[in-house]
């Protein structure tokens, strides 16, 4: 059976989400078991069996938007865009399911508080230095003040270790950040990504921001993680407005 989790966070009862784990599928090692990625090396009719079976578990009228992620800040409107290019997808319309993969780069979940506008956020630490949630925010109809947010599962800071030349660059970029870092050796810090994606989103005007209680480096039974195994499946954050 499907494991998933659901975000704690006081969305809209038109709004459904939810962030899939690695169990419940038939994809074998490295990707065992439910992985949900065509990219990654794992056979392609054991990735679509998993796919389907997601569909039927959560019971969707169609397949999900999958996207065509590129660690940038382009954001895909899946209403109106042909194109499956980006790093966050943006959606409307009821029964339509924005979803980004994921294993370590942190899934951002987003809805508005009226239930109609929805957005899946794919942030690894190039796209979240470059811009891509408030690129996210940008490409939303809905002010910020008026949005929820949720951090899924992704790779915590006690796992995550980053250069001199990382740290310098979110400085300049955001500053402040430096506080979501701290010195783990000479020339090399723990980065809290999750805590970084908080500032900005809260900064930005989002005043509902959860996070979710997960780390994918540590929790191997549970998660996928490409820094803990470089080669992995992906896992899914998921989201879309009931029809």
């Amino acid at each position: 059976m499907i494991e998933l989790i659901e975000p704690a966070w006081n969305a809209p009862p038109a709004v459904r989400a939810c962030f899939t784990t690695r169990r419940g599928g038939v994809s074998q090692a490295p990707y065992d078991d439910f992985n949900l990625a065509l990219h990654v090396g794992d056979a392609r009719d054991h990735v679509l069996h998993n796919r389907a079976r997601l569909v039927d578990t959560l019971a969707l009228e169609r397949e999900p938007e999958w996207i065509n992620q590129t660690h940038g800040i382009q954001v895909v409107d899946l209403d109106n865009d042909a194109a499956r290019d980006g790093d966050a997808a943006v959606c409307r319309a009821p029964g339509r399911v924005a979803a980004v993969l994921v294993a370590d780069c942190l899934p951002i979940l987003l809805c508005n508080r009226a239930g109609n506008e929805v957005a899946a956020v794919h942030a690894g630490w190039r796209g979240l230095l470059a811009g891509v949630v408030g690129a996210a925010l940008d490409a939303m109809q809905s002010p910020a003040r008026e949005l929820l947010a949720w951090i899924g599962p992704g790779i915590s800071q006690a796992h995550f270790e980053v250069g001199d030349e990382v740290r310098a660059a979110y400085a300049a970029a955001l500053p402040g950040s430096e506080a979501c870092f701290a010195e783990n050796r000479p020339g090399h810090w723990l980065c809290d990504l999750a805590g970084i994606a908080a500032d900005v989103l809260e900064t930005a005007g989002v005043t509902s921001v959860t996070r979710a209680p997960h780390c994918s480096y540590r929790e191997r039974e549970l998660f996928y993680s490409y820094r803990r195994d470089g080669v992995s499946g992906r896992m899914a954050g998921l989201i879309w407005i009931k029809d």
